[in-house]
């Protein structure tokens, strides 16, 4: 997923796979069962490692999100 942002924040919790996050100007490597915020208007991205796919729950309050992509 490139480079967005979201209108409102969100939690994810990863169900499978491992990912290079992105989230404002903090690089993580997400795994199974981490939970990640990422708050409203904060630039943030994905990157699947490996062979696994990569999948979340998003969690997302109740509101209307709004999203842009900043770079592809």
């Amino acid at each position: 997923m490139p480079l967005h942002t979201n209108t409102v924040e969100h939690e994810q919790y990863v169900l499978s796979g491992r990912a290079r996050v992105v989230i404002g100007d903090k690089t993580i490597e997400a795994g199974e069962g981490d939970v990640l915020l990422i708050p409203a208007g904060v630039p943030h991205s994905y990157e699947t490692l490996g062979d696994d796919t990569y999948s979340f729950l998003c969690l997302v309050p109740k509101g209307t999100d709004i999203i842009e992509v900043l770079a592809c």
